[in-house]
C-alpha cells in the first residue's frame, strides 16, 4: 500500500498592515514646521524682526556708549571707516513750508525692521529744530510743513541725526552722525526789510586724522551768516579759503567761526597743519 504524500501546511497568517497614508503626512508635517521654527535662513520668524537673520538679529554691530544723542537715545559708536553719513539740504516750498532732502552715505533705510536689531549702515532718521524733535524719517525726502515748525516753537537750525533700527543714534569719535541745515524764509512770506536772515551752521569732528561727516558740499544763499563749529583732537588751525578767516583749533575744544557769505563761489575749508578738507561751501 503506497503511503500518502504529505502535504505542506498552510498557515492562514493575516498579511502586514499597512501604515495609514494620512499619519505619515501627520508626522512629516510635524517634523517639517519643527525644522522650519529653528532655521534661520530667509525671511523672518516670530524670533527675529524683517528683514534680518537669527545670526544678525543676535549680532553686536560697534560699541554701545553710556552717552546718548541729548534726546534720550544711546549713542552706538561704529569706527570712522565705512560708517554711515549724512547731508541734509532745505528748500523752500512753493506751495507751504519745506523740502528736506537727506542724502546718505554707507546707509540704507528699512522702516520695515524698525524696532528690530542694529545692523550696520541700516536704519532710519530723525529731524530736529534747534534741538527739539520734529519727525521720524524712513526715505530721503520729508516735506516739513509750516504748521509743524510752528508747534515745536520755531527756530532755523534743521538737524538730521541718523539712528539704528533698535533707536540707538549712530556715532563716530563719540559723536552722533548727523548734519545740520538752516531753514530758508518759505517763498510765500518774504522777508521783511531789516529782519535778521536764518544762519547755516556746519558742525565738523576732526578724529585721528578723520573728518566726520565726510566732506561734502554744503549749500549757502549769498548773504547769509555761516557758523562753522570744529572740534579737534590735535591742536590745529581752521581756514576758510576766498574769505580768509581763521581760527585757532585747540585740541578737545569746539571753536565756533562765523562770518557772512557775501561772495559767490565755491569756498574750501581746511585746517592748515594736517591739511584736511573739512568741508566746501557753495554760495549762490
Amino acid at each position: 500500500m503506497r503511503p500518502r504524500a504529505v502535504r505542506p501546511l498552510r498557515t492562514n497568517r493575516p498579511p502586514r498592515a499597512a501604515r495609514p497614508v494620512a499619519a505619515v503626512v501627520a508626522v512629516l508635517t510635524v517634523g517639517a514646521l519643527v525644522l522650519g521654527a529653528s532655521a534661520c535662513g530667509g525671511r523672518a520668524t516670530t524670533h527675529h524682526k524683517p528683514g534680518t537673520s537669527h545670526e544678525q538679529a543676535g549680532g553686536s554691530v560697534g560699541r554701545l556708549l553710556a552717552a546718548d544723542d541729548g534726546a534720550g537715545n544711546r549713542l552706538r559708536q561704529v569706527d570712522a571707516e565705512g560708517a554711515p553719513g549724512v547731508t541734509v539740504t532745505v528748500r523752500p516750498d512753493s506751495e507751504d513750508g519745506w523740502n528736506v532732502h537727506l542724502s546718505v552715505r554707507n546707509f540704507t533705510f528699512t522702516p520695515d525692521s524698525v524696532g528690530g536689531a542694529a545692523l550696520l549702515g541700516r536704519g532710519h532718521a530723525r529731524l530736529f529744530l534747534d534741538g527739539h524733535p520734529l519727525a521720524r524719517v524712513y526715505g530721503s525726502w520729508f516735506h516739513l510743513p509750516a504748521s509743524l515748525v510752528r508747534t515745536a516753537g520755531g527756530g532755523t537750525g534743521l538737524t538730521a541725526r541718523l539712528y539704528a533700527d533698535d533707536h540707538t543714534a549712530w556715532a563716530v569719535n563719540s559723536a552722533p552722525v548727523q548734519a545740520t541745515a538752516s531753514l530758508a524764509a518759505p517763498s510765500t512770506a518774504a522777508t521783511a526789510p531789516g529782519e535778521a536772515r536764518p544762519d547755516t551752521t556746519v558742525e565738523i569732528v576732526v578724529s585721528h586724522g578723520r573728518v566726520s561727516p565726510d566732506p561734502g558740499r554744503t549749500e549757502i544763499r549769498k548773504g547769509r551768516t555761516v557758523r562753522l563749529r570744529v572740534r579737534s583732537d590735535r591742536a590745529d588751525t581752521l581756514h576758510v579759503h576766498g574769505y580768509d578767516k581763521e581760527a585757532r583749533l585747540p585740541a578737545g575744544k569746539t571753536v565756533t567761526l562765523t562770518f557772512t557769505a557775501d561772495r559767490s563761489g565755491l569756498f574750501e575749508v581746511e585746517t592748515h597743519e594736517s591739511d584736511l578738507l573739512l568741508t566746501q561751501l557753495v554760495v549762490r
